[in-house]
């Protein structure tokens, strides 16, 4: 098979991936808090329940994706993760006590962190310049599996029957659901997926190894023409290691390295030590990594976005049940909706993209934001009217919070691969993921409390958005790709 059509089987793969976790969210999220109240569960075990799914895939992103980085390898950490998802599914589907509902989200939440791992092959096999397409258009197969998870709703609301002693329902259908297409996507991984960073760094490993060639040539030349000149005893390859670019091996100097350093009595604690200042350099300027202004606003804006949607989306079903009486097909309606509205906007990303640069895009997703967020404030928080009005409030509130998250979905994860190390990008991309999973632990907690007191629970909010708008004012002209220059720098921790 050639490399062309193993990429398009990959590419394929993944949006399959992201396609069924969009699936089991919205299967989930409608029924979860009816499911609950047939276990007994107080109220506020909605927001434990949906914070333990993301507990787990934060403590498991950056895991699965510095192991990704060691090996440059995702396929296994594919299979081992979705492995988790297969489980926890099944736990879901049994549903003996709330406590067991509790813990399923817990384990298939780890299934989650081989995200970090995804993203971190697509920042090494893509283009700077294509990044936020293809970063759009597997984020638009998730949102995709947000609008199909429901309609799959609309059946399985319709089980009733017993598989062995397990009762087969509406709310338990949905876990043994999700656990027989993961199943499937497991045979998908086998056979459709490969690991093709190795192939895409072969372009750019020979562009580099003929630059040095190049290089190596030009200096020959020099030194013919300049014997007076002293040459160096160490050259800038040797002394940074494994930060500098790919050198071609030189066996006759590889032989005379290694007998010297044999002859030499001070050869081991030379180099002990320079393997250690290596180690420490790489740790430092990881630090300094995520220290930088731009890596932080990149980080709260997704940590306050998704705090935000996760609030929102809590306080949803409470909030219809309350005033509209919705059940488990109006709110599948609602959150199938909701999903053509997010692949629309995701699909406009696309196209917007390629004319302007994602800070731009990053600016407007954070205006929407605001006016959907200031929207609630006002009318949700305590609605006014009859019902016609209430559920206009209600709409509008739902369609510009759902409208923003695209723009700053992907104007933020493309720019936070461009602005951060390709080599250490799959722990980049983990440690990314948590923040973004600490926000989705943070937000359901902080609604499920706050359902009677609305007005607070939006008020933070609001303040969260306006600290993040001053935030990428401040930080706008720091919003970009850096130059080469600037990213050898910041790597070799120069």
């Amino acid at each position: 098979m050639d490399y062309r059509r193993k990429k398009k089987l990959t590419f394929a793969t993944i949006g399959l991936i992201f396609l069924l976790s969009g699936v089991e969210y919205a299967v989930i999220l409608p029924t979860i808090w009816r499911y609950l109240q047939t276990l007994n569960a107080e109220p506020y075990f909605l927001g434990l329940t949906l914070s333990a799914f993301s507990l787990s895939g934060l403590l498991s992103g950056p895991l699965f994706g510095h192991l990704s980085d060691r090996t440059q390898t995702t396929k296994k950490i594919i299979l081992f993760a979705n492995f988790f998802e297969i489980v926890g599914n099944l736990m879901y589907f049994m549903g003996y006590s709330k406590w067991l509902l509790l813990s399923s989200r817990l384990v298939a939440g780890l299934g989650t962190g081989a995200g970090s791992s995804i993203f971190g092959f697509l920042t090494r096999s893509t283009a700077s310049e294509d990044r936020a397409t293809v970063f759009a258009a597997v984020m638009a197969c998730r949102q995709a599996g947000l609008l199909i998870g429901p309609a799959f709703n609309i059946f399985l609301r319709l089980c009733n029957f017993h598989l062995g002693s397990f009762a087969v329902n509406k709310y338990t259908a949905p876990g043994l659901f999700m656990c027989l297409l993961w199943i499937l996507l497991q045979v998908v991984v086998v056979f459709m997926y490969w690991d093709l960073p190795h192939l895409e760094r072969r372009k750019t490993k020979d562009s580099v190894i003929h630059k040095e060639e190049e290089n190596a040539h030009d200096s020959v030349e020099d030194e013919e023409e300049g014997d007076g000149e002293v040459k160096p005893l160490m050259t800038s390859q040797e002394l940074v290691g494994s930060y500098g670019s790919v050198v071609a091996p030189d066996p006759g100097r590889k032989h005379s390295s290694v007998s010297s350093v044999q002859n030499s009595p001070m050869s081991s604690p030379v180099t002990s030590q320079s393997h250690e200042h290596i180690t420490s350099l790489r740790s430092s300027s990881l630090y300094r990594e995520f220290l930088r202004e731009e890596v932080v606003v990149l980080l709260a804006a997704q940590f306050i976005t998704l705090f935000n949607q996760t609030a929102l989306e809590t306080m949803v079903t409470p909030l219809t049940q309350k005033y509209f009486n919705f059940g488990e097909l109006e709110n599948s309606v609602m959150y199938c909706l909701g999903g053509v509205v997010v692949i629309a906007g995701f699909l406009f990303v696309r196209w917007l993209s390629r004319h302007v640069a994602e800070r731009v895009v990053l600016a407007i997703g954070l205006t929407i934001c605001n006016i959907s967020c200031i929207w609630c404030l006002i009318f949700l928080a305590k609605p006014l009217g009859g019902f016609s009005w209430q559920l206009t409030e209600f709409i509008i509130g739902v369609f510009l919070q759902v409208l923003g998250l695209p723009f700053v979905a992907v104007a933020q994860v493309s720019l936070f691969s461009k602005i951060t190390s390709e080599k250490t990008q799959g722990f980049s991309q983990g440690v990314r993921r948590s923040v973004g999973g600490l926000a989705t632990i943070l937000g359901p907690l902080w609604a499920g409390g706050l359902t009677d007191n609305m007005y607070v629970m939006m008020g933070v909010m609001v303040v969260l958005l306006v600290m993040l708008s001053v935030m990428l004012a401040f930080s706008y002209n720091r919003l970009v790709e850096p130059s080469e220059d600037q990213t050898d720098i910041s790597v070799n921790g120069g």
